[in-house]
């Protein structure tokens, strides 16, 4: 039989029992150096797609995992404002030009913590998007962790803050690197029912 005569259902089907033969033969390193790590890492990826849960952003900025039985990803105020920062922008925020985006992140923070007091909440914000503090690590490491305690660690990289470098060539000689972070999660996954700034 030609490959181009078989379905892929067929092909799937010889590849699943060459995969267990090469697995029977303790051969793992000449199965993952036939299907490549890229292809691997794309595997990984669709594993966990079939994991991932719609995140709902409620009207009163309530975080909810709604295939996860409607579970509540439960944060302080000033945690959900950087969280929807992020979600707000897919396409990453550097650390170092968090300032740029501090007015938005400030609405976000007044408007999950009503009644906390409007300086308190300037104060914080300011310490957040200073370079010079350490302050958006420890929240983006308190997120990470409150994920971590509801799903396994693949699952979680979708919902988590996390970092991804872009390098840049202008020029022949010129490269920098963009060391963006950001929020993993397909954007169809996320129903936002809250007003967003």
């Amino acid at each position: 039989m030609m490959l181009t005569d078989r379905t892929p259902e067929e092909i799937a089907a010889e590849l699943s029992q060459l995969v267990r033969e090469l697995v029977a033969a303790g051969r793992n390193d000449l199965l993952l150096r036939s299907i490549g790590v890229s292809v691997l890492e794309e595997l990984r990826i669709e594993a966990a797609k079939s994991r991932l849960s719609r995140l709902l952003i409620t009207k009163d900025y309530r975080i909810i995992l709604v295939d996860y039985d409607n579970k509540e990803v439960e944060m302080t105020p000033v945690h959900k404002a950087v969280y929807l920062l992020f979600l707000n922008h897919p396409e990453g925020i550097e650390f170092k030009k968090l300032s740029e985006y501090r007015d938005e992140l400030l609405l976000y923070y007044m408007a999950t913590a009503r009644l906390m007091d409007k300086q308190t909440i300037i104060e914080s914000v300011d310490m957040l998007v200073n370079p010079l503090n350490n302050s958006i690590n420890e929240k983006c490491s308190r997120i990470k962790s409150i994920f971590l305690n509801m799903m396994d660690q693949y699952t979680a990289n979708y919902y988590i803050i996390s970092g991804h470098t872009q390098k840049h060539i202008a020029g022949s000689s010129k490269i920098w690197f963009e060391r963006l972070k950001n929020i993993k999660i397909p954007r169809e996954l996320v129903v936002r029912e809250d007003k967003q700034i």
